[in-house]
Protein backbone atom coordinates (compact mmCIF):
# COMPACT_ATOMS: atom_id res chain seq x y z
CA UNK A 1 0.00 0.00 0.00
CA UNK A 2 0.95 3.34 -1.02
CA UNK A 3 -1.20 6.45 -0.60
CA UNK A 4 -0.95 10.07 -0.77
CA UNK A 5 -1.99 12.50 2.22
CA UNK A 6 -3.21 15.85 1.84
CA UNK A 7 -2.03 17.63 5.01
CA UNK A 8 -3.92 20.31 7.07
CA UNK A 9 -2.56 22.19 9.83
CA UNK A 10 -1.18 20.78 12.93
CA UNK A 11 -4.34 20.13 14.60
CA UNK A 12 -5.39 17.89 11.83
CA UNK A 13 -2.49 15.99 11.34
CA UNK A 14 -2.86 14.14 14.41
CA UNK A 15 -6.55 12.98 13.04
CA UNK A 16 -3.95 11.11 9.84
CA UNK A 17 -6.53 11.91 7.59
CA UNK A 18 -5.64 9.47 4.50
CA UNK A 19 -7.35 9.81 0.98
CA UNK A 20 -6.23 8.08 -2.21
CA UNK A 21 -3.53 8.29 -4.41
CA UNK A 22 -5.21 10.28 -6.86
CA UNK A 23 -5.97 13.21 -4.51
CA UNK A 24 -2.35 15.09 -4.48
CA UNK A 25 -3.57 18.41 -4.39
CA UNK A 26 -1.49 20.58 -2.60
CA UNK A 27 -2.89 22.10 0.27
CA UNK A 28 -3.18 25.97 1.37
CA UNK A 29 -0.42 27.59 3.03
CA UNK A 30 -0.77 27.92 6.88
CA UNK A 31 -1.95 31.12 8.58
CA UNK A 32 0.81 33.60 8.67
CA UNK A 33 1.02 33.16 12.56
CA UNK A 34 2.16 29.63 11.65
CA UNK A 35 4.63 30.54 8.99
CA UNK A 36 5.96 33.82 10.43
CA UNK A 37 5.91 37.02 8.55
CA UNK A 38 5.63 37.57 4.69
CA UNK A 39 7.29 40.07 2.44
CA UNK A 40 5.35 41.71 -0.32
CA UNK A 41 6.44 40.45 -3.39
CA UNK A 42 9.20 38.39 -2.03
CA UNK A 43 12.21 36.96 -4.78
CA UNK A 44 10.91 33.25 -5.98
CA UNK A 45 13.10 30.62 -4.36
CA UNK A 46 13.88 28.02 -7.13
CA UNK A 47 17.14 26.52 -8.47
CA UNK A 48 18.94 26.54 -12.02
CA UNK A 49 18.48 23.48 -13.57
CA UNK A 50 21.43 25.03 -16.26
CA UNK A 51 24.28 25.26 -13.85
CA UNK A 52 25.00 21.92 -12.97
CA UNK A 53 26.80 21.80 -9.37
CA UNK A 54 28.07 25.66 -10.13
CA UNK A 55 25.30 27.34 -7.85
CA UNK A 56 23.70 24.82 -5.66
CA UNK A 57 21.26 25.88 -3.18
CA UNK A 58 21.60 25.50 0.67
CA UNK A 59 18.79 23.44 2.20
CA UNK A 60 17.94 22.41 5.36
CA UNK A 61 16.79 18.55 6.32
CA UNK A 62 16.62 17.90 10.17
CA UNK A 63 15.33 14.84 11.68
CA UNK A 64 11.71 14.46 11.20
CA UNK A 65 10.46 13.61 14.45
CA UNK A 66 7.97 11.24 15.86
CA UNK A 67 4.46 11.83 17.72
CA UNK A 68 5.39 9.27 19.74
CA UNK A 69 8.19 6.20 19.90
CA UNK A 70 6.81 2.80 18.31
CA UNK A 71 8.68 -0.05 17.21
CA UNK A 72 8.03 -1.39 13.62
CA UNK A 73 9.01 -3.99 11.26
CA UNK A 74 11.50 -1.65 9.68
CA UNK A 75 12.60 0.18 13.29
CA UNK A 76 11.67 2.89 16.07
CA UNK A 77 9.48 5.51 14.73
CA UNK A 78 12.49 7.69 16.21
CA UNK A 79 14.94 6.11 14.15
CA UNK A 80 13.34 6.36 10.99
CA UNK A 81 12.83 9.93 11.47
CA UNK A 82 16.35 10.41 11.63
CA UNK A 83 17.00 7.70 8.49
CA UNK A 84 13.91 9.30 6.42
CA UNK A 85 15.73 12.64 6.27
CA UNK A 86 18.73 10.91 5.60
CA UNK A 87 17.69 10.14 2.61
CA UNK A 88 15.79 12.84 1.58
CA UNK A 89 19.71 14.98 1.97
CA UNK A 90 21.00 11.93 -0.40
CA UNK A 91 18.75 12.27 -3.01
CA UNK A 92 19.07 15.90 -3.42
CA UNK A 93 22.79 15.95 -2.89
CA UNK A 94 23.33 13.66 -5.57
CA UNK A 95 20.88 15.63 -7.97
CA UNK A 96 24.01 18.07 -7.88
CA UNK A 97 21.19 20.74 -7.91
CA UNK A 98 21.35 21.29 -4.10
CA UNK A 99 23.87 21.57 -1.17
CA UNK A 100 22.24 20.16 2.08
CA UNK A 101 22.49 20.88 5.43
CA UNK A 102 21.41 17.03 6.68
CA UNK A 103 20.54 16.14 9.77
CA UNK A 104 23.63 15.15 11.39
CA UNK A 105 24.70 18.47 11.13
CA UNK A 106 21.20 20.27 12.64
CA UNK A 107 19.78 20.58 15.59
CA UNK A 108 16.51 17.96 16.63
CA UNK A 109 13.14 19.57 15.87
CA UNK A 110 9.85 19.35 18.15
CA UNK A 111 6.61 17.69 16.21
CA UNK A 112 5.11 21.34 17.00
CA UNK A 113 7.75 22.74 14.72
CA UNK A 114 7.11 20.87 11.95
CA UNK A 115 4.67 23.42 10.85
CA UNK A 116 5.85 26.38 12.48
CA UNK A 117 9.45 26.42 11.91
CA UNK A 118 11.81 28.83 13.35
CA UNK A 119 12.87 30.60 10.25
CA UNK A 120 15.53 32.93 12.09
CA UNK A 121 17.62 29.57 13.22
CA UNK A 122 17.27 28.38 9.70
CA UNK A 123 18.64 31.42 8.28
CA UNK A 124 21.52 31.67 10.39
CA UNK A 125 22.38 28.13 8.92
CA UNK A 126 22.75 29.43 5.64
CA UNK A 127 19.78 27.61 3.89
CA UNK A 128 17.80 29.10 1.88
CA UNK A 129 15.07 26.28 1.72
CA UNK A 130 13.85 24.26 4.71
CA UNK A 131 12.21 20.37 4.21
CA UNK A 132 10.68 19.30 7.38
CA UNK A 133 8.44 16.56 8.14
CA UNK A 134 7.40 13.89 10.52
CA UNK A 135 6.53 9.97 11.06
CA UNK A 136 3.79 8.52 12.93
CA UNK A 137 3.03 5.03 13.54
CA UNK A 138 -0.69 3.81 12.38
CA UNK A 139 -3.07 1.87 14.07
CA UNK A 140 -2.98 -0.71 11.01
CA UNK A 141 0.64 -1.65 10.88
CA UNK A 142 1.02 1.53 8.54
CA UNK A 143 3.50 4.70 8.43
CA UNK A 144 2.33 7.99 8.28
CA UNK A 145 5.30 10.26 6.25
CA UNK A 146 4.46 13.90 6.42
CA UNK A 147 6.48 15.95 4.13
CA UNK A 148 6.95 19.99 4.22
CA UNK A 149 9.16 22.84 1.89
CA UNK A 150 9.57 26.10 3.34
CA UNK A 151 11.15 29.50 1.77
CA UNK A 152 13.55 30.31 4.46
CA UNK A 153 13.98 34.24 2.79
CA UNK A 154 10.04 34.60 2.79
CA UNK A 155 8.71 32.57 6.09
CA UNK A 156 6.65 30.86 3.86
CA UNK A 157 4.97 27.12 3.20
CA UNK A 158 5.64 26.27 -0.58
CA UNK A 159 4.47 23.01 -0.81
CA UNK A 160 3.37 19.47 1.65
CA UNK A 161 2.52 16.25 1.08
CA UNK A 162 1.99 13.08 3.23
CA UNK A 163 2.82 9.44 2.75
CA UNK A 164 0.53 6.00 4.30
CA UNK A 165 3.37 3.50 3.74
CA UNK A 166 3.75 0.00 4.92
CA UNK A 167 7.10 -0.12 7.11
CA UNK A 168 9.17 -1.85 4.70
CA UNK A 169 8.43 1.13 2.47
CA UNK A 170 10.03 4.17 4.27
CA UNK A 171 12.36 4.62 1.57
CA UNK A 172 9.66 5.21 -0.84
CA UNK A 173 8.39 7.73 1.16
CA UNK A 174 11.51 9.34 1.59
CA UNK A 175 12.22 9.30 -2.02
CA UNK A 176 8.41 10.30 -2.95
CA UNK A 177 9.28 13.40 -0.61
CA UNK A 178 12.76 14.60 -1.96
CA UNK A 179 10.83 14.23 -5.66
CA UNK A 180 8.11 16.76 -4.25
CA UNK A 181 11.21 19.19 -2.67
CA UNK A 182 13.39 18.76 -6.46
CA UNK A 183 9.78 19.65 -8.19
CA UNK A 184 8.87 22.25 -6.92
CA UNK A 185 12.08 23.86 -6.55
CA UNK A 186 13.51 23.12 -10.09
CA UNK A 187 10.41 22.74 -12.31
CA UNK A 188 11.76 19.45 -13.05
CA UNK A 189 9.53 15.73 -13.44
CA UNK A 190 10.85 13.52 -10.03
CA UNK A 191 13.12 10.57 -10.39
CA UNK A 192 13.76 9.74 -7.04
CA UNK A 193 10.89 7.04 -6.37
CA UNK A 194 12.40 4.66 -9.04
CA UNK A 195 13.98 1.49 -9.91
CA UNK A 196 17.04 0.55 -12.20
CA UNK A 197 17.72 -2.52 -13.64
CA UNK A 198 21.33 -3.96 -14.67
CA UNK A 199 23.38 -6.42 -15.76
CA UNK A 200 25.84 -7.18 -11.96
CA UNK A 201 29.02 -8.76 -13.26
CA UNK A 202 32.03 -10.97 -11.34
CA UNK A 203 35.37 -12.56 -12.51
CA UNK A 204 37.92 -12.27 -15.38
CA UNK A 205 36.62 -9.77 -18.71
CA UNK A 206 37.22 -13.33 -20.56
CA UNK A 207 34.88 -15.37 -18.00
CA UNK A 208 32.29 -12.99 -16.94
CA UNK A 209 29.23 -14.55 -14.67
CA UNK A 210 26.63 -11.71 -15.65
CA UNK A 211 23.36 -12.11 -13.56
CA UNK A 212 20.28 -9.38 -13.36
CA UNK A 213 20.24 -7.00 -10.73
CA UNK A 214 17.46 -4.93 -9.39
CA UNK A 215 17.84 -1.76 -6.86
CA UNK A 216 15.94 1.49 -5.91
CA UNK A 217 17.79 4.16 -7.75
CA UNK A 218 20.63 4.71 -5.18
CA UNK A 219 21.20 1.36 -5.19
CA UNK A 220 19.86 0.53 -2.42
CA UNK A 221 16.88 -2.66 -1.60
CA UNK A 222 19.63 -4.31 -4.18
CA UNK A 223 18.26 -7.84 -4.93
CA UNK A 224 19.89 -10.82 -7.61
CA UNK A 225 16.78 -12.13 -10.17
CA UNK A 226 19.48 -14.76 -11.81
CA UNK A 227 22.16 -16.93 -10.43
CA UNK A 228 24.77 -16.17 -13.24
CA UNK A 229 24.15 -19.57 -14.48
CA UNK A 230 23.98 -17.55 -18.01
CA UNK A 231 25.11 -14.65 -19.24
CA UNK A 232 22.49 -12.22 -19.63
CA UNK A 233 22.25 -8.59 -21.36
CA UNK A 234 21.02 -5.45 -21.84
CA UNK A 235 17.74 -5.94 -19.87
CA UNK A 236 14.68 -3.33 -19.99
CA UNK A 237 11.77 -2.51 -18.01
CA UNK A 238 8.36 -2.92 -19.13
CA UNK A 239 6.39 0.26 -19.15
CA UNK A 240 4.41 -1.22 -15.78
CA UNK A 241 7.06 -2.52 -14.31
CA UNK A 242 6.00 -5.68 -13.70
CA UNK A 243 8.42 -7.25 -15.88
CA UNK A 244 11.90 -7.54 -17.82
CA UNK A 245 12.75 -7.88 -21.22
CA UNK A 246 16.34 -8.93 -21.92
CA UNK A 247 18.74 -11.21 -24.07
CA UNK A 248 20.33 -14.33 -22.32
CA UNK A 249 23.01 -17.03 -23.51
CA UNK A 250 21.00 -20.12 -22.99
CA UNK A 251 23.07 -23.36 -25.25
CA UNK A 252 25.32 -20.55 -26.07
CA UNK A 253 22.68 -19.40 -28.08
CA UNK A 254 21.38 -15.29 -27.67
CA UNK A 255 17.77 -15.62 -27.30
CA UNK A 256 15.24 -12.87 -25.88
CA UNK A 257 13.24 -13.66 -22.84
CA UNK A 258 10.54 -12.08 -20.43
CA UNK A 259 11.03 -12.23 -16.77
CA UNK A 260 7.72 -11.65 -14.37
CA UNK A 261 9.21 -9.69 -11.91
CA UNK A 262 6.66 -11.26 -9.14
CA UNK A 263 6.73 -15.02 -9.82
CA UNK A 264 10.18 -14.84 -10.98
CA UNK A 265 9.11 -17.38 -13.75
CA UNK A 266 10.50 -16.26 -17.22
CA UNK A 267 9.85 -17.17 -20.90
CA UNK A 268 11.22 -17.26 -24.52
CA UNK A 269 9.50 -14.55 -26.77
CA UNK A 270 10.80 -15.20 -30.34
CA UNK A 271 10.59 -19.36 -31.24
CA UNK A 272 14.35 -20.37 -31.69
CA UNK A 273 16.38 -20.55 -34.77
CA UNK A 274 17.21 -17.40 -35.53
CA UNK A 275 19.90 -14.91 -33.40
CA UNK A 276 17.88 -12.43 -31.32
CA UNK A 277 18.74 -9.40 -29.27
CA UNK A 278 18.41 -6.00 -28.12
CA UNK A 279 14.87 -5.82 -26.70
CA UNK A 280 13.28 -3.36 -25.58
CA UNK A 281 9.17 -2.76 -25.02
CA UNK A 282 7.30 0.02 -26.78
CA UNK A 283 5.91 2.77 -24.77
CA UNK A 284 2.36 0.86 -24.42
CA UNK A 285 3.65 -2.24 -23.26
CA UNK A 286 2.27 -4.21 -26.45
CA UNK A 287 5.51 -4.74 -28.37
CA UNK A 288 8.33 -5.96 -27.88
CA UNK A 289 11.25 -4.04 -30.15
CA UNK A 290 14.37 -6.28 -31.43
CA UNK A 291 16.79 -7.19 -33.66
CA UNK A 292 16.82 -10.14 -35.45
CA UNK A 293 19.82 -12.23 -37.78
CA UNK A 294 18.34 -13.66 -40.72
CA UNK A 295 20.39 -15.42 -43.49
CA UNK A 296 23.62 -12.92 -42.50
CA UNK A 297 21.52 -9.97 -42.21
CA UNK A 298 20.28 -8.18 -39.10
CA UNK A 299 17.75 -6.96 -39.21
CA UNK A 300 14.65 -4.52 -36.42
CA UNK A 301 11.62 -6.88 -36.21
CA UNK A 302 9.05 -5.95 -33.40
CA UNK A 303 6.77 -8.62 -32.02
CA UNK A 304 3.62 -8.53 -29.73
CA UNK A 305 4.54 -8.88 -25.97
CA UNK A 306 2.56 -12.24 -26.00
CA UNK A 307 4.31 -13.68 -28.62
CA UNK A 308 3.64 -14.48 -32.54
CA UNK A 309 4.84 -13.90 -35.34
CA UNK A 310 7.73 -11.06 -35.64
CA UNK A 311 7.19 -8.33 -37.73
CA UNK A 312 10.24 -6.70 -40.15
CA UNK A 313 10.75 -3.19 -39.98
CA UNK A 314 13.82 -2.38 -41.50
CA UNK A 315 15.35 -3.99 -44.91
CA UNK A 316 18.93 -2.91 -45.53
CA UNK A 317 22.25 -4.76 -46.33
CA UNK A 318 24.24 -4.85 -43.16
CA UNK A 319 23.38 -4.33 -39.01
CA UNK A 320 20.24 -2.90 -38.20
CA UNK A 321 19.98 -2.32 -34.07
CA UNK A 322 19.13 -0.72 -30.51
CA UNK A 323 16.14 -0.14 -31.81
CA UNK A 324 14.16 2.33 -29.32
CA UNK A 325 10.71 4.07 -29.81
CA UNK A 326 9.67 7.53 -29.12
CA UNK A 327 7.61 8.46 -25.94
CA UNK A 328 4.25 9.05 -28.19
CA UNK A 329 5.45 5.36 -30.13
CA UNK A 330 5.41 7.01 -33.33
CA UNK A 331 8.39 7.05 -34.37
CA UNK A 332 11.86 4.21 -33.47
CA UNK A 333 15.51 5.85 -33.72
CA UNK A 334 18.22 2.76 -34.30
CA UNK A 335 21.78 2.31 -35.22
CA UNK A 336 23.03 0.67 -38.89
CA UNK A 337 26.28 0.54 -40.60
CA UNK A 338 23.98 0.59 -44.13
CA UNK A 339 25.93 4.10 -44.96
CA UNK A 340 29.54 2.40 -43.89
CA UNK A 341 29.65 3.09 -40.46
CA UNK A 342 27.35 3.04 -37.03
CA UNK A 343 25.39 6.23 -37.33
CA UNK A 344 21.81 6.74 -36.20
CA UNK A 345 18.34 6.97 -38.17
CA UNK A 346 14.88 7.47 -37.66
CA UNK A 347 11.84 5.44 -39.07
CA UNK A 348 8.26 6.04 -38.43
CA UNK A 349 6.90 2.87 -35.89
CA UNK A 350 5.52 1.09 -38.93
CA UNK A 351 9.16 1.17 -40.72
CA UNK A 352 8.62 3.58 -43.19
CA UNK A 353 10.76 7.22 -44.08
CA UNK A 354 14.06 5.53 -43.06
CA UNK A 355 16.38 8.76 -43.06
CA UNK A 356 19.68 8.82 -41.29
CA UNK A 357 20.20 11.75 -38.40
CA UNK A 358 23.80 11.37 -37.33
CA UNK A 359 26.58 13.03 -39.27
CA UNK A 360 29.23 13.95 -37.28
CA UNK A 361 32.82 12.37 -36.78
CA UNK A 362 33.37 8.93 -35.49
CA UNK A 363 30.47 5.95 -35.23
CA UNK A 364 26.91 6.14 -33.00
CA UNK A 365 25.46 3.28 -31.14
CA UNK A 366 23.11 2.55 -28.61
CA UNK A 367 20.32 4.87 -29.11
CA UNK A 368 18.03 5.95 -26.57
CA UNK A 369 14.96 8.21 -26.60
CA UNK A 370 14.02 10.52 -23.74
CA UNK A 371 10.48 10.47 -22.04
CA UNK A 372 10.09 13.77 -22.89
CA UNK A 373 10.86 12.81 -26.31
CA UNK A 374 13.10 16.32 -26.83
CA UNK A 375 16.57 14.40 -26.80
CA UNK A 376 18.40 11.28 -28.13
CA UNK A 377 21.10 9.76 -26.02
CA UNK A 378 23.81 7.52 -28.09
CA UNK A 379 27.12 6.47 -27.37
CA UNK A 380 29.89 8.32 -29.30
CA UNK A 381 32.58 5.95 -30.76
CA UNK A 382 35.33 8.27 -31.61
CA UNK A 383 39.27 7.15 -30.09
CA UNK A 384 37.19 6.53 -26.61
CA UNK A 385 33.92 5.87 -25.70
CA UNK A 386 31.47 9.39 -24.68
CA UNK A 387 27.86 9.01 -23.77
CA UNK A 388 26.11 12.38 -25.61
CA UNK A 389 22.25 14.07 -26.79
CA UNK A 390 21.10 15.09 -29.61
CA UNK A 391 17.90 16.26 -31.20
CA UNK A 392 15.55 13.70 -33.05
CA UNK A 393 16.58 16.09 -36.26
CA UNK A 394 20.35 15.25 -35.33
CA UNK A 395 21.21 18.76 -34.55
CA UNK A 396 22.56 20.12 -31.18
CA UNK A 397 25.10 16.90 -30.33
CA UNK A 398 26.10 17.50 -26.97
CA UNK A 399 28.79 14.89 -25.37
CA UNK A 400 28.70 14.61 -21.11
CA UNK A 401 31.62 11.78 -20.50
CA UNK A 402 34.96 11.88 -21.79
CA UNK A 403 36.28 8.71 -20.05
CA UNK A 404 38.49 5.93 -21.63
CA UNK A 405 34.80 3.66 -22.41
CA UNK A 406 31.15 5.25 -21.28
CA UNK A 407 28.53 3.24 -22.91
CA UNK A 408 25.10 2.21 -22.99
CA UNK A 409 23.13 5.68 -21.52
CA UNK A 410 19.30 4.79 -20.14
CA UNK A 411 17.42 7.95 -19.03
CA UNK A 412 15.87 8.41 -15.96
CA UNK A 413 11.97 8.97 -16.00
CA UNK A 414 12.14 13.20 -15.93
CA UNK A 415 14.45 13.13 -18.93
CA UNK A 416 16.82 14.98 -17.26
CA UNK A 417 19.63 12.74 -16.07
CA UNK A 418 21.21 9.57 -17.59
CA UNK A 419 22.54 6.10 -16.52
CA UNK A 420 25.53 4.62 -17.96
CA UNK A 421 27.77 2.06 -17.37
CA UNK A 422 32.25 2.81 -17.58
CA UNK A 423 34.44 0.09 -17.97
CA UNK A 424 38.24 0.17 -17.11
CA UNK A 425 40.96 -0.44 -18.88
CA UNK A 426 42.91 -3.65 -19.01
CA UNK A 427 42.09 -7.35 -18.19
CA UNK A 428 41.49 -6.33 -14.64
CA UNK A 429 38.89 -3.22 -15.21
CA UNK A 430 36.28 -3.08 -13.88
CA UNK A 431 33.05 -2.17 -15.46
CA UNK A 432 30.92 0.36 -12.98
CA UNK A 433 27.24 1.87 -13.35
CA UNK A 434 27.28 5.96 -13.37
CA UNK A 435 25.03 8.84 -13.93
CA UNK A 436 25.59 11.91 -14.94
CA UNK A 437 23.05 14.99 -15.78
CA UNK A 438 22.25 17.30 -18.76
CA UNK A 439 24.31 19.32 -17.62
CA UNK A 440 27.67 17.12 -18.39
CA UNK A 441 28.54 18.82 -14.73
CA UNK A 442 27.08 15.92 -12.11
CA UNK A 443 28.78 13.26 -12.63
CA UNK A 444 28.74 10.15 -10.04
CA UNK A 445 28.84 6.75 -9.27
CA UNK A 446 26.73 4.35 -8.18
CA UNK A 447 27.99 1.81 -5.22
CA UNK A 448 26.66 -1.44 -6.49
CA UNK A 449 27.63 -4.68 -4.69
CA UNK A 450 29.91 -6.09 -7.24
CA UNK A 451 30.43 -4.39 -11.15
CA UNK A 452 27.41 -3.72 -13.30
CA UNK A 453 26.67 -2.69 -16.86
CA UNK A 454 24.17 -2.29 -18.92
CA UNK A 455 21.57 -0.31 -16.72
CA UNK A 456 18.30 0.16 -17.67
CA UNK A 457 16.65 2.92 -15.70
CA UNK A 458 12.67 2.35 -15.26
CA UNK A 459 9.31 4.23 -15.06
CA UNK A 460 8.57 6.35 -11.87
CA UNK A 461 6.97 4.40 -9.09
CA UNK A 462 3.19 4.88 -8.47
Amino acid sequence: MFRVSTFQPLAALLLCMAVPVAAQTAPASPPASAAGPTQADPPPLDVSVTGGISAPLPIAIPVMPTTAVVSTPAGATDVLGRQLAAVVTADLKNSGLFSPLGPNALKPIDFPEVTAPQFEYWGGTGAQALVQGFVRANGDGTLTVGCYLYDVFSKIELTRQGFVVQPADWRRAAHKCADMVYTRLTGEGPYFDSRVIYVSETGPKDRRIKRLAIMDQDAANHRFLTNGQSIVLTPRFAPNQQSIVYMSYVGDRPAIYIYDIGSGRQRQLVPPGNLTFAPRFSPDGRYVLFSMAVGGNIDIYRVATGGGQPQRLTNAPGIDTGGSYSPDGSQIVFESDRSGGQQLYLMNADGSDQRRISFGGGRYATPVWSPRGDLIAFTKLAGNFRIGIMSPSGGGEKLLTDDWQDEGPSWAPNGRVLMFFRSGQGRNGTADLWSVDLTGVNERKLATPLDGSDPGWGPLRP
